[in-house]
């Protein structure tokens, strides 16, 4: 029997490969995936002159490819702040296009406004309505993607469900890191909505809308070694996605944080205040205040961190969104459901404030 012919749980044929699942596997069956996978590693392991100088190159491939018809994503934290002072040096003068979703730091607002030639594009839905209507950001994107399909249930989701609820693909193959582990398996009956639709929303949904009504494709300031997805998306694409449905170029993919950090240090390079000081400490560069900006309300990662979380740092430094999260969007209730009912050394993860007498292990800024 063919793959095409095997039954799904149903008795039913499942849908052929999509194109995108057929180009994969022809990936993987000819050793592209695997060759392109340890390019990235040789990359990542080059000075930063030599990534400089790549980076450049694939930013000028890029932008001639489009002839110029370019711009830059630009968050305004440190990885697109690097991305657009070298493309700068490469092309002068491209639009940075920065989404405000609401969500930012005070600080990272100051430094876009800061910024020359900045376009600002907003979301149409306010975050409230989003964690309301569609759900909070909890866990990890698949995680919290798994958990609303098992949330709810329906005919036409069988094949969806079966894949986050037991790890088995709609050909009947088990497939590793779609199942929904069972530490974040009591969130199916929390009295609140789950859901990876955040992102979409707030971020990809605005940044759309400017490509569409400008023609003009991006850049984007993202590193390979920060996440799995990432890392499989340079596999499959490299730093130039030529012929995507949205063409993208992601000219620092395989850049680290030690990369951007030296990057920072040596052109003296601004950046949002809170990160603090970029210091030297017995395992590289770090710095001194957040690691990392993104969204200042999301719960993507919390599990993660070490010491004190975003949340409890967030209420040393910035009092006033603290209160706004936890009473104004209901995050307090969240988190309390999450300590009272998980695993006890996953609910430590997820405290609101700091405990009486407990010190920040990085410094406030």
């Amino acid at each position: 029997m063919s793959e095409a012919q095997i039954l799904d749980a149903k008795g039913n044929i499942p849908a052929p490969l999509t194109d995108h699942e057929k180009k994969w596997r022809e990936k993987l069956d000819k050793g592209v995936a695997q060759k392109r996978y340890d390019e990235l590693k040789r990359r990542q392991a080059m000075s930063l002159d030599d990534k400089m100088h790549l980076s450049m190159e694939r930013i000028t491939e890029f932008g001639e490819a489009f002839d110029w018809h370019v711009a830059s994503s630009f968050s305004g934290g440190l990885d697109s702040s690097v991305m657009v002072h070298i493309i700068e040096r490469v092309y002068p003068n491209l639009p940075r296009v920065h989404c405000n979703t609401g969500l930012e730091y005070p600080e990272i607002n100051r430094h876009v406004a800061r910024t020359k030639n900045v376009v600002v594009m907003r979301p149409k839905i306010p975050f409230h309505r989003v964690v309301k209507e569609k759900g909070w950001p909890i866990a990890s994107k698949k995680t919290a993607r798994g958990l609303s399909v098992l949330r709810n249930p329906t005919e036409n989701n069988q094949n969806i469900y079966r894949l986050y609820d037991i790890g088995i693909n709609r050909f009947g193959q088990k497939v590793e890191g779609y199942k929904v582990a069972r530490q974040w398996r009591f969130l199916v009956d929390a009295p609140f909505p789950i859901s990876d639709l955040c992102c979409n929303i707030m971020k990809k949904e605005p940044m759309h809308r400017y490509e569409k009504e400008t023609g003009r494709v991006q850049f984007v300031g993202i590193l390979a070694d920060e996440s799995k997805g990432r890392e499989k998306t340079y596999v499959e694409t490299g730093c130039n996605a030529f012929d995507a449905k949205t063409p993208r170029s992601w000219p620092l993919a395989f850049w680290t944080r030690q990369d951007i950090l030296e990057y920072i240090k040596r052109f003296d390079l601004p950046y949002a205040s809170v990160y603090g000081d970029i210091v030297e400490t017995p395992d590289g560069l770090d710095t001194t205040g957040v690691q990392g900006t993104g969204c200042v309300f999301c719960m993507f990662g919390m599990q993660l961190e070490t010491g004190q979380n975003r949340m409890q740092r967030l209420k040393r430094t910035h009092p006033k969104l603290w209160h706004y999260c936890m009473d104004k969007l209901g995050m307090a209730e969240v988190l309390k459901y999450i300590r009272d009912n998980a695993h006890p050394r996953l609910a430590s993860k997820f405290k609101a404030e700091p405990e009486e007498g407990e010190k920040l292990l990085r410094l406030p800024m």
